[in-house]
């Protein structure tokens, strides 16, 4: 917690902290990445921070982490920190990059607020900076241990043993391992950093849900391709479509992410629009393997049938299970000769569903999807405990804070 002479500083200080952090933020990352541009090179996605996605993300989490140790003093932010800490290790960041990042954040609060910055108000700043990274230093360096494994040793090397195009921009790979190292299982709902090596000679990290249970063998993920070259934001996920083919080696991070299903007797309920189907494939596929007599309901929203990612690996994994269905949303209706049951014309409305009792929610899909989603699901009642969601890329929304 913060002490006794930083609290009415930072108390006084947050709100024109918070008016300006998004411009803190940007110049932090501008400075750093000039006097450290070897920091690009495999630990910061720059598609992010061409779209300014990571700047924003920074700005929310310190705000919030902020406003946390002014406002409840006596609680900490263990799901924001979790996000950042489960992130960070499958990116390998070690414990000594805290002390470039701090150098170059405090460069840029003094930066954009000036002789605002009093040397009380620096120190008491400094304080909330080094309270939150020692909490995610200890957080990782546990993770870290519970894996067996040094920041610079999670990385490992695959061979696509499968390339399977599942639809016109998602491809799926399945990977196999090439040596007899004991491997770290996934949990469902778990994600993989892939590092590629781009033309420019720079490494480039990328997170692609794992979408199937893992054998001990494989391990499979599913990348939609990002139209936008020669845009960054694009770059990783078209190299792997165009140049990645089966007998290739591709490096993979360990697993991680905080989403992770829970196995209990509770039904289950996933809501997923687009590409954000892949956790819940992944979920899916775990619920299989582990002869799960759950309740679990599927609720997807997608331009068309044609544009469902793994449908066929779904539809297969729910007609294993007893007791589960799917309920699917597309903008485009499917051919007459096509149309299912299970299929519904326009945008998803939770709303209309019969959803089951004492459930659990996993979310996935575009912001404005599972924000509109979530409300729906709080205005019916369903506890904000009972619902997770997953994001891709950096989290601008802190649902849990809202």
């Amino acid at each position: 917690m913060l002490s006794d002479t930083s609290r009415p500083v930072i108390q006084a200080t947050l709100p024109v902290v918070g008016e300006n952090i998004e411009e803190i933020a940007r110049r932090f990352y501008a400075h750093m990445f000039a006097e450290r541009p070897e920091l690009m090179d495999g630990l910061f996605n720059r598609g992010n921070q061409a779209d300014g996605r990571q700047q924003q993300a920074l700005a929310g989490s310190i705000a919030a982490f902020a406003g946390f140790l002014v406002n409840t003093p006596d609680e900490m932010p263990d799901h924001l920190l979790a996000r950042i800490a489960h992130k960070h290790v499958s990116l390998g960041l070690r414990p000594d990059q805290y002390q470039i990042v701090h150098d170059h954040l405090m460069w840029a609060i003094v930066d954009v607020l000036g002789d605002a910055v009093t040397e009380d108000v620096a120190a008491a700043w400094d304080e909330v900076y080094w309270l939150m990274a020692n909490v995610l230093i200890n957080q990782e360096r546990a993770m870290y241990g519970a894996l067996n494994l040094a920041p610079d040793t999670i990385w490992r090397t695959w061979r696509v043993s499968e390339k399977i195009q599942e639809t016109d921009d998602v491809v799926t790979f399945v990977v196999e391992r090439t040596d007899e190292r004991d491997i770290k299982p996934s949990l469902p709902g778990q994600y993989v950093t892939v590092k590629v090596l781009m033309p420019d000679g720079v490494h480039q990290p990328r997170q692609y849900s794992l979408t199937r249970a893992d054998d001990g063998h494989h391990r499979q993920f599913s990348v939609k391709r990002v139209h936008g070259l020669p845009t960054p934001d694009g770059e990783v996920s078209n190299l792997l479509h165009s140049n990645v083919h089966v007998g290739d080696e591709i490096v993979l991070s360990v697993p991680s992410g905080d989403v992770v299903m829970t196995y209990t007797d509770r039904p289950i309920v996933f809501a997923s629009a687009g590409i954000g189907i892949t956790p819940m494939a992944g979920m899916l596929s775990h619920l299989v393997q582990s002869g799960s007599q759950r309740k679990v309901m599927l609720l997807h929203a997608d331009n068309s049938a044609g544009t469902f990612a793994l449908r066929g690996q779904i539809q297969s994994d729910l007609a294993k299970l007893p007791n589960a269905s799917m309920l699917t949303w597309f903008v485009e209706p499917s051919e007459p000769t096509q149309v299912v049951e299970d299929e519904l014309v326009g945008f998803m409305d939770v709303s209309t569903v019969d959803l089951p009792a004492g459930a659990q929610y996993y979310l996935c899909g575009p912001l404005v999807f599972m924000q509109a989603v979530r409300s729906a699901l709080i205005a019916r009642g369903i506890p904000a405990k009972d619902i997770q969601y997953e994001v891709f890329g950096p989290d601008l929304w802190l649902a849990d804070f809202q």
